[in-house]
Formats: C-alpha cells, sequence, structure tokens
C-alpha cells in the first residue's frame, strides 16, 4: 500500500508491509529516501535502516507518522491498524473445559517392582549356593602312593574276580606312569624284554594275569599274596 502526503510543493510517499496491519504487527515503511521518524506515544519506532523503518502499535487504530525526509517535512502519513477483535466482540473470554485428570503414573512402579524381584532373585541364589559345602580338591595322588593302594586293596580282598587280571593291570598301570617307554598298550612279550633282573617279578605277574583273561584253565598256582607283597617293592 503506498501513503502519500503533499506538503508545500513536495510530494512524500511511502509503502508499508504488511497491506493491512493488525495490533502489534512489525510494519515496515519504505521511503523513496533516508528517513526519519519521529517519536510518538502512538506507536513505537523498532528499527531504522536507511530508508526502511520498521514500527508497531499495540492501540486497535490508526496512528499518523510524522518525520522528515532530506529536506522534507512530513506529517499525518497514517497507517490503517485493524484489531483483532472481531466487530462488537464483548471481551468475554471463551468458557473452558475443565481439566481432564491425569492418569496415574504406572511405569516407575513397574520398574521398581522388577527391580525388587531381580534383587531377591539374585539374593535367593546367593544363599542357595552358600548352602553347598565346601568341595576341596584332593590333592593330586603320586604314582607311587595309587600303586601302593591298589596292591594292597587287592590283596586283602581274596574274593575278588580277575584278581590276577587286576594285579597286572595295576602294575602296567605303574609302569607306564614311572617309566614312560614301558607304555601300557605294550604288550606282556614286548614289555618284558625292558625289564631287568630286580623286575622279574613284574613278567611273572602279567604272565598270570594273561592266563587268568586268555586260558581256559586260568591262572597257575601261585601265592598271590606272596607274589603282591614283593611288586610292592617296586614303589618303595
Amino acid at each position: 500500500m503506498i501513503l502519500i502526503v503533499t506538503l508545500a510543493a513536495a510530494v512524500v510517499t511511502a509503502t508499508f508491509q504488511p497491506p493491512a496491519p493488525r495490533v502489534g504487527d512489525l510494519i515496515t515503511v519504505t521511503f523513496p529516501a533516508p528517513a526519519t521518524i519521529d517519536a510518538s506515544p502512538s506507536y513505537e519506532v523498532v528499527s531504522r535502516a536507511g530508508n526502511r523503518v520498521v514500527v508497531r502499535t499495540f492501540t486497535p487504530k490508526p496512528f499518523a507518522l510524522s518525520g522528515t525526509m532530506g529536506d522534507v517535512r512530513f506529517r499525518n502519513l497514517t497507517v490503517p491498524v485493524r484489531s483483532v477483535l472481531r466487530q462488537g466482540d464483548l471481551l468475554v473470554p471463551a468458557p473452558l473445559a475443565p481439566p481432564r485428570s491425569a492418569s496415574y503414573p504406572r511405569l516407575p512402579f513397574v520398574a521398581i517392582a522388577i527391580a525388587a524381584l531381580l534383587a531377591a532373585l539374585a539374593w535367593v541364589g546367593a544363599w542357595w549356593r552358600s548352602r553347598k559345602p565346601l568341595v576341596v580338591a584332593a590333592p593330586a595322588m603320586s604314582a607311587d602312593e595309587r600303586f601302593r593302594r591298589a596292591v594292597l586293596a587287592l590283596r586283602e580282598n581274596p574274593s575278588r574276580p580277575q584278581r590276577w587280571a587286576a594285579l597286572a593291570d595295576a602294575t602296567r598301570a605303574f609302569l607306564a606312569a614311572t617309566r614312560p617307554q614301558l607304555g601300557s598298550e605294550l604288550t606282556t612279550s614286548e614289555l618284558v624284554p625292558h625289564l631287568d633282573e630286580q623286575e622279574a617279578i613284574v613278567e611273572e605277574i602279567l604272565r598270570q594275569g594273561d592266563l587268568e583273561k586268555f586260558s581256559p584253565w586260568g591262572a597257575g598256582s601261585r601265592d598271590f599274596d606272596e607274589l603282591a607283597t614283593r611288586v610292592l617293592e617296586l614303589a618303595a
């Protein structure tokens, strides 16, 4: 919109945006040349920049600008301002709806319940584990001790079936543990050549065990307790 003010022989023109301003709007007034706007209680000068001035008012009625543009003094540059209210508005506030009652928050209580349940389960698990007896691992038994116990158990149990075979197996296991070259996979014929004179008792026990396992007539008639006692000397 273009505003025109005629004073003497000079004509002052200006445009403003928005074209139909309302109360509180920032109104940009553009002049053909740099201009200065007088201060007034009817409006507020927000900013000035060359030929552009930004003003606003909170009074719902047109107001007049005055000032100078170069050497020309102008007055009554009227800016129409519309009210934001409707025609004949009684200024009665709209009825307010009653506030809605907010639902009670459940999520924090659910989270607390879950955390409490997990803590209780952890406590019960720790208590249950503490009830179990502490198992202390027995120290590893030496090959000598293991062999001695096996032979003594056989000697004290005459009714044990395949007693010669069990004594032969215990003797093989002892030799394999103390002399790696005499592995338990060796047959009697393969193992005997590696024995010395002091270990002749081993050959006799191995032969007795083989007879008991594989011969239809069983082991020979030998004193079990005597041979078992003599072979214990290997673990002395």
